[in-house]
């Protein structure tokens, strides 16, 4: 950090390498469509290494970029899947539009589903106002407690507990009501949502967004009862490569300002 701080840059980019991943699974969480999480990370991290001498030892430095982060995605302009304004009623209501009541039976339905699944959790996530989705994303996907999450929003950790316990409530009724990964009684299957979301266009079986195709699908997930656990199998995604070497052009032209000025 010290070394950061004075312009070094292999230190720089050390720094910022170890939170751009982290940084662009909360955007992406937030935001719902990675087109838009890679957006925010870019503008996040611009954050970060234009304030990096602001940084004091009172917190993590993963805490701090946290923070950076969190005011940033809360101010941001409303992605696209934002601006559908999905609540949990209506979403409940189109889970079961067109659903089947076998699985699909293209050659491909494995990774079809598990598309479908990570759609589904991500678009559930957009249930949730900005205020209560970012702390139930800290708290229940993060893992983060409330004295940490507390100083990430700047409220104070009996609002951040407060906070996640409702939007856990709201999460765990939905799902308990709705997904037969949490209960089996509920309607609800992925398989069965293939066939509807492929004809309708919500997801394209030659370009999944969500889905790494070259992972193993096991039938993992459908043993899955626990609702913090569900939202916590979701993939560590990455920061798409072409960001990558934008942020280190970023930090490489950082340097270079700085040894003008000097």
């Amino acid at each position: 950090m010290q070394a950061a701080q004075r312009g070094d840059a292999a230190a720089l980019e050390a720094l910022v390498v170890a939170a751009r991943d982290r940084v662009y699974r909360l955007s992406l969480r937030m935001t719902a469509r990675p087109a838009d999480a890679e957006d925010a990370t870019q503008e996040i991290l611009i954050k970060v290494i234009t304030r990096l001498s602001t940084f004091r030892s009172d917190a993590a430095f993963s805490t701090w970029v946290h923070r950076i982060a969190v005011n940033h995605l809360m101010d941001r302009s409303k992605s696209a899947v934002e601006r559908m304004e999905l609540t949990f009623d209506a979403f409940a209501a189109d889970l079961l539009d067109g659903l089947s009541a076998s699985p699909s039976s293209a050659p491909d339905a494995a990774v079809l589903e598990r598309e479908v699944q990570l759609a589904c959790t991500h678009a559930m996530l957009m249930c949730l106002d900005r205020g209560d989705r970012i702390v139930y994303i800290l708290g229940d996907i993060f893992g983060v407690d409330s004295e940490e999450g507390g100083y990430i929003c700047e409220i104070p950790a009996a609002t951040y507990r407060k906070r996640l316990s409702r939007a856990r409530g709201r999460v765990r009724e939905f799902l308990s009501s709705n997904c037969g990964l949490v209960n089996r009684a509920a309607p609800c299957r992925c398989g069965g949502r293939v066939d509807v979301a492929v004809r309708t266009g919500r997801i394209n079986p030659h370009q999944l967004v969500f889905t790494d195709t070259t992972a193993t699908v096991t039938d993992e997930l459908v043993q899955l009862h626990d609702t913090a656990h569900l939202l916590r199998s979701l993939p560590d995604a990455k920061i798409p490569e072409g960001s990558g070497q934008m942020i280190k052009r970023l930090i490489q032209n950082s340097v270079a300002i700085r040894e003008s000025v000097n």
